[in-house]
């Protein structure tokens, strides 16, 4: 008699790959998440695949050196995302849904999603045209979607322009149409290994408003998104409602790494039963309108959802 089901085709694994790793690096705030080596996100990959998993959303971390104030190892064809994007669609073919996350703040000595003008902020406008040669690159080397995530305005319509111009007319975009400034971002920063200093207050939402949310979202569907995404997740569920009444292509929602760290932590002091929490955490997801959860747990989860 269940109204809402999840299936592990509903769920899309992020995965983050490093530069220069010998083996496997845990990220300490988030529990059986780690920064991967090429071999072994490739095993990661597979098994994903394996379970059902629906889609694998891929961040690369390259090497402090190699960050700059533009973040030019993000398109740089050698550079560790867009190894790691070939790698896997060498791998995978069209066996699973290749996401790439489409944003500069991996790669800034900075930390931003965008480049800075001469006082500091944000140059929305240079800042799109790197988005575009980044979702090049990304389609170059195997992506089936690109995900832009900095919240710049226009940053959808302007890649699906140049996106169209190199020829990529089937590649779609993730858009992050509602995204929040929130706390609960501070253990991917880990995982990112951010040099982030501050908040980007300035150009994601304030979690007052929802209105804001609407009209953020009317622009990516005017300017082409293929999926709309809100982000975070289990304390917007009424974004995710409102976007799901709004929007005729597919929502997305992201469970953050805070959502995983906090029950994760609470599961490993024995205050939550962990399992019951993931099914419970993520059903609610789905039951508020996302058509799509990207979750850590994503594999693990597919069996339960499986069963």
């Amino acid at each position: 008699m269940a109204e809402t089901v999840v299936q592990p085709r509903h769920l899309v694994l992020p995965m983050f790959v490093a530069d220069g790793l010998d083996q496997p690096h845990p990220i300490s705030s988030m529990p059986g998440v780690q920064q991967h080596t090429m071999d072994t996100l490739r095993s990661a990959a597979e098994e994903a695949v394996r379970a059902g998993v629906g889609g694998l959303m891929i961040f690369g971390v390259p090497a402090d050196g190699d960050k700059d104030a533009c973040g030019a190892q993000g398109a740089d064809p050698d550079g560790i995302l867009n190894r790691a994007l070939r790698v896997l669609r060498e791998d995978l073919g069209d066996d699973t849904v290749l996401m790439a996350d489409t944003c500069l703040d991996e790669f800034t000595d900075h930390g931003h999603c965008g480049v800075l003008a001469d006082d500091g902020t944000i140059d929305n406008d240079a800042t799109l045209k790197h988005y575009g040669t980044l979702a090049v690159a990304q389609a170059e080397a195997g992506a089936h979607v690109v995900a832009p995530s900095g919240m710049m305005d226009g940053q959808v319509g302007y890649i699906r322009d140049v996106l169209d111009g190199a020829n990529f007319h089937d590649i779609s975009i993730l858009a992050y149409s509602a995204k929040y400034s929130s706390a609960l971002y501070g253990p991917f920063r880990e995982a990112v290994g951010s040099s982030l200093q501050g908040t980007r207050a300035s150009y994601q939402q304030d979690c007052s408003n929802a209105r804001e949310s609407s009209r953020e979202v009317a622009l990516d569907l005017a300017e082409g998104a293929d999926m709309v995404m809100v982000k975070p997740a289990m304390m917007y569920l009424d974004i995710i409602r409102q976007t799901s009444e709004q929007s005729d292509v597919p929502v997305a929602a992201y469970q953050v790494s805070g959502e995983y760290a906090m029950i994760s932590a609470a599961a490993q002091r024995g205050w939550v039963d962990l399992d019951r929490a993931i099914v419970e955490s993520l059903t609610s997801i789905k039951r508020a309108g996302a058509d799509i959860v990207l979750t850590y747990w994503a594999t693990y989860a597919a069996s339960m959802f499986r069963s």
